[in-house]
């Protein structure tokens, strides 16, 4: 499996970069052939003061692609209810792929 983190508009921690590397190498535990994992983190509202933090990660498996987003104050949290949402989303597909 291949884990590409990209950060757009600052650059990250090494704390932040392991973080979200090793929630990552769980995804395998939900499907064994998972090829490529893109993870991006972007700040939004780059103008204001305020910025909310945004993760997108898209998972590659063979013949299909699953796609989240999430947004909220801290990239850990953001991180959290978007591999939430990734991990629903590739047991649903695994269950329709068995029925």
């Amino acid at each position: 499996m291949n884990v590409q983190i990209q950060t757009v508009h600052f650059n990250a921690d090494l704390k932040l970069v392991d973080y979200v590397t090793r929630k990552v190498e769980k995804l395998n535990t939900f499907h064994d052939r998972i090829i490529k994992v893109d993870v991006f983190l972007k700040l939004d509202n780059v103008v204001h003061t305020i910025k909310d933090k945004i993760v997108e990660i898209r998972v590659h498996v063979p013949k299909h692609e699953f796609f989240v987003k999430a947004s909220s104050k801290s990239f850990e949290e953001s991180f959290d209810t978007a591999m939430e949402s990734i991990v629903s989303q590739i047991k649903r597909k695994k269950e329709k792929l068995a029925a």
